[in-house]
């Protein structure tokens, strides 16, 4: 007889007295991580953290829909310059075009969103970082493959 597997996040749930564990949620205000926020607020607390590296979003409305949906602190961060130093001009000096023709502003994004994420997870105590990301485009292995090694450079 086989028995049915317990959801993961079910079994990490705590008493009720006690506060619950934190967990930092890449949020950029869309349905996925919306819909993450209500699903994770069962088990967690959910803070969400936005990165603004250049979209031209509206970040107050991002700020006030992840507190709507669920989410305990939400954190909006201007990242503009340190991306566009640190990342897109080295990237443009070094010609990293796709196709020699389009930049690769997103996936560029990644590590540096992911060097934050660590950094506020270790500030504020949450011991996850969760992603909306789909597990069909490479966005998701290019945030666990980032978060993972910037988690691991923080413990050194």
């Amino acid at each position: 007889m086989r028995m049915p597997l317990k959801h993961p996040l079910k079994n990490r749930k705590k008493e009720k007295n006690m506060s619950k564990e934190k967990v930092i949620l890449a949020y950029s205000g869309g349905l996925d991580t919306s819909v993450a926020i209500t699903w994770l607020k069962k088990d967690y607390d959910v803070v969400s953290v936005c990165m603004d590296v250049g979209e031209g979003k509206d970040l107050d409305f991002i700020h006030d829909k992840a507190l709507k949906v669920g989410a305990v602190e939400s954190y909006v961060i201007d990242v503009k310059d340190e991306f566009a130093t640190d990342y897109v001009l080295v990237a443009h000096q070094s010609h990293a075009y796709y196709e020699q023709k389009y930049p690769l502003v997103s996936a560029l994004s990644r590590p540096l969103i992911s060097k934050k994420l660590v950094e506020i997870a270790h500030q504020i105590g949450a011991t996850t970082i969760a992603h909306g990301c789909t597990g069909k485009g490479n966005d998701q292995v290019e945030y666990q493959i980032a978060v993972a090694k910037k988690a691991n450079e923080a413990k050194k």
